[in-house]
């Protein structure tokens, strides 16, 4: 009597959840197969916009463990598990982590920004929040600079996407900006003329654009031109510091004074 009774029950509950269980059986198959499906697609369109590796693959992870949650959610509420207190423990527990990593978070939406808008790249010599230097990496949540001293600068991502950054690097051409004075009793003509040809015979001295030079300044003791040769960015320090000597030479040859501080001592 007691075996039936048991069979009995067992047919109820077979009958009262084996629809629900297979209902969710097919709903976690399915969904499975449509989570597959987005994430697939998702790759592709990241792939096509060419977006960092590690951004890639921490972006697809956290979409495919929201997509999944979402799934166990709809799979537990299917078999008529109560979900509203699981989703509110859920929502809680994602409150108090948001508020406990804010700087974190933040650093990472700044490294998100960056890797998806790409204002800088590695190998970028730029300048930001007062540090100059060129990129050696773009972390999740950081940055890292190499100075023209060597030293590594760190920068949290979040300052770096809410701050200027001067990307001296974007356009692959920088012009190198020089004064440089002769005396009031040189030639105007014949001083840019020698100039202009340490520009031009100049190899790492771009000519598109053309470099210039023009009298910049009628100063208290010299007559000051802008001396303006571009190069590309890898060449900036070879072009700024030797068109300064090719220019001392030449108008030492030309006999063209470079004026500077005199200090007379008159003896009593």
């Amino acid at each position: 009597m007691e075996l039936e009774k048991w069979i009995e029950k067992g047919f109820d509950l077979i009958i009262d959840f084996g629809p629900k269980l297979i209902a969710a059986i097919l709903i976690w198959v399915i969904g499975s197969w449509i989570i597959g499906i987005i994430l697939k697609g998702v790759r592709k369109a990241m792939d096509l916009r060419d977006y960092d590796l590690s951004l890639k693959k921490f972006l697809l992870n956290l979409l495919s463990w929201m997509m999944k949650i979402a799934l166990i959610i709809v799979v537990l509420g299917t078999l008529g598990i109560e979900t509203t207190s699981f989703a509110a423990i859920l929502a809680a527990a994602g409150l108090a982590v948001g508020l406990a990593l804010q700087g974190s978070l933040s650093n990472f939406a700044g490294g998100v920004l960056i890797m998806i808008f790409k204002p800088i790249k590695i190998g970028d010599l730029i300048q930001a929040q007062g540090e100059l230097g060129v990129v050696k990496d773009i972390e999740i949540f950081t940055t890292k600079l190499t100075t023209p001293d060597n030293k590594l600068v760190i920068i949290p991502n979040g300052a770096l996407s809410n701050g200027n950054i001067t990307n001296y690097s974007a356009e692959g051409k920088l012009r190198v900006d020089l004064t440089i004075g002769v005396s009031y009793n040189s030639d105007i003509k014949k001083t840019k003329e020698i100039l202009m040809n340490v520009l031009t015979s100049n190899p790492q001295v771009l000519q598109d654009p053309a470099p210039t030079v023009n009298v910049k300044e009628l100063a208290d003791s010299s007559v000051n031109f802008a001396v303006r040769p571009w190069s590309t960015t890898a060449d900036y320090w070879d072009v700024h510091f030797g068109t300064i000597e090719a220019c001392k030479i030449a108008l030492d040859e030309a006999g063209i004074e470079i004026p500077f501080p005199h200090v007379q001592v008159i003896k009593n």
